[in-house]
């Protein structure tokens, strides 16, 4: 990538940050000015309600809740209804927000033992799970791609048009995919949460891009009581999301990587097409002659005209106007389609689009030697006699 290139993608990232900073403050800020004056009236109405109690005492109170909630404890329970944070599943579930890189925070170690064993289990389980949503993904967009290309010998059979099928499988990938790892997620989460529409939305969403605010995090209310697969689950279904979105943002690079290429073969052929064309026009311009100024006269009247008709030069003819193919955004997009589906198989069972190789010569032919025809070559053969060699330095 060109330096310019990469300035105009930065001023742009950057332009973006600022735009969306700005929107943020103007959505958020008047809402935490709002909670803070009423964190502030609420302490001194408590106060003045209770004048026994030390406002020193209750700001060290309010610290040490503070830093409950931060540990994951909810500061209203007590020792009867206390749930741990760290049993079997909330851990698994714990290690697996790790090496997916989500890391929602809303709990984590506070001992030395844990952030070093924390450190160590990132650097290994991170590169691992990496490979393995590769793996995953692969598997997944190929089981996708079976159920669609069924859906494709449907449409073939009733004789629909390629280009409607190109369409529709490839509305149909993404389709299936937001059902099965968004929909239907969103319709769970609203259940057995009891987070609105809005709220299961935003928690798959920050999800499965990896976001992780923590804000909302599944099987983290203390209140409620969860069963054990639950969190395991759920840890399931992250998998199986980030691998569908893996395959999505890969299939979409492969189709920019093809077109690219693909564009600027096809720029090249039109440059190279009016290299040409410019090339030929310019060499017939030159090539006609300028006419030249005569103070001849001719001895007989009408002579210089016959002779100057039949001098006279010709002018080359005008070439046709190239006229664009009349073609739909549908049909391109189709086309676009096929050419990628041909690239990806190419690539992907090891041919790279190689021009196969050139057929060799039979054996037992002779070749004719360059500016002999096939002719001379019989005719000089029948000059000879039969059973006679010419030696190199005979004279014939």
């Amino acid at each position: 990538m060109k330096r310019k290139t990469v300035l105009a993608v930065l001023l742009v990232v950057l332009a973006y940050l600022v735009a969306g900073a700005r929107v943020f403050q103007l959505l958020e800020q008047p809402f935490e000015s709002s909670q803070q004056t009423s964190v502030v009236e609420a302490r001194g109405a408590f106060l003045d309600q209770y004048r026994c109690v030390d406002s020193v005492r209750l700001d060290e109170l309010m610290e040490h809740m503070i830093l409950a909630v931060e540990a994951g404890v909810h500061p209203a329970s007590n020792s009867s209804n206390f749930t741990t944070n760290w049993d079997l599943g909330s851990s698994f579930f714990f290690a697996g927000t790790i090496i997916t890189t989500i890391g929602f925070g809303n709990i984590s170690p506070k001992t030395e033992g844990g952030k070093i064993f924390c450190i160590v289990y990132a650097l290994v389980g991170i590169p691992m799970f990496g490979f393995l949503l590769a793996g995953v993904g692969d598997q997944l967009g190929s089981a996708l791609g079976q159920l669609i290309g069924k859906v494709e010998e449907i449409f073939l059979r009733w004789k629909v048009s390629p280009t409607i099928i190109r369409v529709v499988s490839t509305l149909l990938f993404l389709l299936i995919g937001c059902l099965l790892f968004v929909s239907s997620p969103v319709l769970v989460f609203e259940w057995m949460e009891g987070w609105s529409l809005l709220d299961s939305v935003y928690f798959v969403v920050i999800t499965l891009t990896t976001i992780g605010f923590g804000d909302y995090v599944a099987g983290g209310d203390s209140k409620r009581v969860y069963k054990v697969w639950y969190k395991p689950l759920v840890w399931f279904w992250i998998l199986l999301g980030l691998a569908y979105f893996a395959a999505i943002l890969s299939m979409i690079g492969d189709w920019l990587r093809v077109l690219s290429r693909r564009t600027r073969t096809e720029m090249g052929g039109l440059t190279a097409h009016a290299a040409n064309w410019t090339a030929n026009i310019t060499t017939e311009i030159k090539g006609v002659r300028r006419p030249q100024l005569s103070f001849e006269f001719p001895d007989k009247p009408g002579q210089g005209e016959e002779e100057e008709e039949g001098a006279g030069p010709q002018q080359p003819p005008a070439p046709s106007p190239i006229r664009p193919r009349d073609s739909q955004p549908i049909d391109f997009l189709a086309e676009n389609l096929a050419f990628i589906d041909a690239e990806e198989s190419d690539r992907r069972s090891g041919r790279s689009g190689r021009p196969s190789p050139r057929p060799r010569v039979r054996g037992g032919k002779r070749r004719g030697r360059p500016g002999h025809s096939s002719e001379a070559n019989g005719y000089l053969g029948q000059l000879e006699p039969p059973g006679r060699t010419r030696d190199k330095g005979e004279n014939v």
